[in-house]
């Protein structure tokens, strides 16, 4: 009898106890892991708090393994111990804003200017050149320029780069991109040319339609002349030299048409009939590290 007493008065003890801890934080059905209900960045079982842990309502960025932006919440633990034997946690679900924006990638599209634009070198008599201190440092200045566009090239070259085919593609740019902006055709425009080219050409147009009502524009094939005068290389990740981007320019020599009339059709400036020879400096833009990346151009420099 002692016995089944003693083991009555055992179990009394334990269910009560239980009773107590779930009382204090709620019941279990509350803190189980659901799997549907996916915390962006806690992948790892790693959490950043960044400086503000205590400020559970911001988000803080980190980057993933994947290289995507994942956020992540600082998550709410309430520590139990009971008897010194159980801890307890809970996960705050991620806000539909902080999923959505979990899955968003870091991309550069463009470095956004023109590396080092190239402009005409003053020629340099011989005597100048190879019998003056001036002249072996202006030698070796333009040593310097020729072996960074010999070394692009070589680049390039190792991704399948041609010369002729990339000359036949930037002339139908060429040819592309002045009859959409002839055109007005802005939408199509924004596909050829980076983001910060196309800012600039849509202004052009703008102010283009406040003076014209149409304008005609024509390429006379085939072009006179096409030349590199550089070729560039843009890093953007010191530990990753395979991320680049590179940027051509060419000269280009062609005759054009062109012709302006305004609302009433009557024609205000140039004669489509006749042939005008236009000297051109444009930059094209390439991602060496962007799976289906095309040439864009990326600026326009003044003869």
């Amino acid at each position: 009898m002692a016995l089944a007493r003693s083991r009555n008065v055992r179990y009394l003890f334990q269910s009560l106890h239980t009773r107590e801890i779930s009382s204090l934080f709620g019941s279990s059905r509350n803190h189980y892991f659901n799997p549907d209900e996916k915390v962006v960045g806690f992948q790892n079982q790693s959490f950043s708090t960044g400086s503000s842990w205590k400020d559970h309502g911001s988000l803080h960025w980190v980057k993933s393994s994947a290289g995507s932006l994942n956020s992540t919440m600082a998550a709410d633990h309430l520590s139990t111990f009971s008897n010194g034997n159980r801890l307890m946690s809970t996960t705050v679900k991620a806000p539909p804003q902080a999923r959505q924006m979990g899955a968003m990638q870091i991309s550069m599209t463009s470095p956004g200017l023109i590396y080092e634009p190239y402009e005409p070198r003053q020629k340099v008599p011989f005597w100048r050149r190879w019998f003056t201190r001036d002249g072996w440092r202006r030698t070796k200045e333009d040593i310097k320029i020729e072996m960074r566009t010999a070394y692009a090239i070589a680049k390039l070259r190792k991704s399948g780069y041609s010369k002729k085919e990339f000359y036949q593609e930037a002339v139908q740019l060429y040819k592309e991109i002045n009859t959409l902006m002839a055109n007005g055709d802005k939408t199509t425009l924004r596909k050829a040319v980076t983001e910060k080219m196309y800012s600039a050409l849509k202004n052009e147009i703008k102010t283009r339609q406040s003076m014209w009502s149409s304008v005609y524009w024509e390429l006379v094939e085939p072009v006179t002349k096409i030349r590199t005068l550089r070729a560039r290389l843009i890093a953007i990740d010191r530990n990753d030299l395979n991320k680049v981007f590179v940027q051509l320019t060419l000269e280009f020599l062609a005759k054009h048409k062109f012709e302006a009339c305004d609302s009433k059709g009557a024609v205000v400036a140039g004669d489509k009939s006749k042939e005008v020879l236009v000297r051109d400096i444009w930059v094209f833009e390439k991602s060496m590290f962007h799976q289906g990346a095309y040439w864009r151009l990326c600026g326009r420099i003044k003869p």
